[in-house]
């Protein structure tokens, strides 16, 4: 299948849109008509209004800024108190960002923005494809994930896993906007069409960076943290050998652009051991948050699972409290 007719083929999902025209939908439809008509705006007006849309959500999201300042005490010690609550107002401000961003992707063409994305290391994603075994494109959940998912498109066909939305038209209008991009659009529980994908030489984008509960999850350090990271990832690149390559992707400090890079395919992963894979993948999304951190999605419980269960999450406003 050729690289245009896998990105931009039409959506096959049942649920049509005349099936959501009731009342319970209008202000979703309202919604979803105002990110479109945003989309469409030029870009330095658009990264204003998200950098204006973090600016609100840090003032009235209280729970959010808390999870976030938690997050960035626990990750980054070393730094100050200002100098860590400067972060956290710099993630909101990239976080609403990307919202505008989401827009862009779900409603306009990757190749309107060719022109504002550079890219390094394209080359050891195309090796690794030509093997015919798969590969396992692992990335976090970077503010840039939904907007530069849609930009790799235009140099790089691929599958993708991701979540179900509980709105059942706001999950159809996402399903159907990133299934015009990417080849394969796959529910994270469907393990079997996952490993169909890398049987069959695809490349699969996944993210295995948040907090999916204790169950088929090991706990190993993230920035010192103990953090519940899930084994999946050594199972799918163990399943048919696929090579793992590690995809960065970040905003230009000006908001100008973007740049998109692989790494070079994972030596000895998985090892045979999943607490020491889990702990590598770790330390491999450490190093690249560490670049850009205000990029990073901190406003996620990522360290709520814990080896000794509720009471001593970091979250929890008790255990916060009786901490030193």
């Amino acid at each position: 299948m050729s690289n245009k007719s896998r990105k931009f083929k039409k959506s096959k999902k049942s649920d049509k849109l005349g099936d959501f025209l009731g009342p319970r939908y209008w202000l979703t439809w309202l919604g979803f008509g105002m990110i479109f008509l945003m989309s469409h705006l030029p870009f330095a007006l658009q990264i204003q209004l998200g950098r204006a849309l973090g600016w609100i959500s840090y003032a009235l999201a209280k729970e959010r800024r808390r999870v976030c300042s938690i997050n960035i005490s626990l990750c980054f010690p070393e730094l100050s108190a200002p100098e860590q609550k400067q972060l956290v107002q710099n993630t909101f401000l990239s976080n609403g960002i990307g919202v505008m961003e989401i827009g862009m992707a779900w409603c306009r063409h990757p190749e309107d923005f060719r022109h504002r994305v550079t890219v390094s290391g394209l080359e050891h994603l195309q090796a690794a494809t030509s093997r015919g075994k798969g590969v396992l494109l692992v990335c976090a959940h970077f503010t840039t994930l939904e907007f530069c998912g849609s930009l790799l498109s235009l140099f790089h066909p691929m599958d993708v896993t991701y979540r179900p939305h509980k709105n059942a038209l706001f999950e159809t209008l996402m399903f159907r906007a990133r299934q015009r991009l990417y080849g394969a659009v796959i529910d994270r529980g469907d393990v079997r069409q996952a490993l169909r994908s890398l049987q069959q030489g695809h490349t699969m984008w996944y993210a295995p960076d948040q907090d999916y509960g204790a169950k088929h999850s090991v706990f190993v350090d993230f920035f010192g943290v103990p953090a519940a990271t899930i084994t999946a990832t050594t199972r799918f690149a163990s399943f048919n050998d696929s090579a793992v390559i590690f995809f960065s992707h970040y905003r230009r400090a000006d908001n100008s652009g973007y740049h998109l890079d692989f790494s070079a395919p994972l030596t000895d992963y998985p090892s045979g051991d999943e607490h020491g894979d889990a702990a590598r993948i770790n330390a491999v999304i450490e190093d690249a948050v560490r670049q850009h951190p205000e990029q990073y999605l901190w406003l996620h419980k990522r360290f709520k699972t814990q080896a000794l269960g509720k009471a001593v999450s970091p979250y929890n406003k008790r255990a916060r409290m009786s901490s030193p």
